[in-house]
């Protein structure tokens, strides 16, 4: 692997789920795209506001969202660089600073630095989705390795905890477990 020398902060590298590619953020608006073997920039992916803190690959490969501090995810179609983002999900008030998928690639869950979590259906073009309203900064979120869960990890010196939200089967949206 090579060195980056990029000229700013990386504040998340993220490979592909086949080893190919990487994709690099940090204190810039701009994301690299580069040969995950040489180092090489491949693309670079234009369109957000200001720094950027998060980012997930779909397990398919074919799709990169990146979080940003302007508030928004924007998901990029991996196939076609020469476009720009297929969407733009935006957050409530906050940094985008965690972004996960299901291992079925499912859904995609996009965390703010604190109070809001959101799900989004990924087979409805990520038009369809719900948003969990909490109290506190948000140290982290993952999925179950079934796709039937999700964890969020609140960092409050107080009330800190771990919740877990298991998916309803029969409409397919989340539902809490504490």
């Amino acid at each position: 692997m090579s060195n980056f020398n990029l000229g700013w902060p990386v504040n998340n590298t993220s490979v592909s789920p086949d080893g190919k590619l990487l994709a690099v953020l940090g204190d810039n608006k701009d994301c690299l795209i580069a040969d995950a073997e040489s180092g090489k920039t491949i693309s670079t992916l234009k369109g957000h506001l200001d720094y950027s803190f998060a980012s997930a690959w779909h397990p398919d490969g074919r799709i990169l969202a990146t979080g940003n501090q302007d508030t928004t995810c924007r998901l990029w179609d991996i196939r076609n660089l020469s476009q720009s983002m297929m969407a733009v999900l935006k957050g409530r008030m906050g940094a985008i600073r965690a972004l996960k998928f299901t291992s079925d690639g499912r859904f995609m869950a996009m965390a703010e630095a604190a109070d809001f979590v959101h799900i989004f259906d990924a087979q409805s073009s990520y038009s369809r989705g719900q948003e969990i309203d909490l109290f506190g900064e948000i140290a982290g979120i993952s999925f179950s390795p079934d796709a039937e869960s999700l964890f969020i990890g609140i960092s409050d010196r107080t009330y800190g905890s771990l919740l877990e939200f298991n998916r309803r089967n029969s409409n397919r949206y989340l539902d809490s477990m504490i």
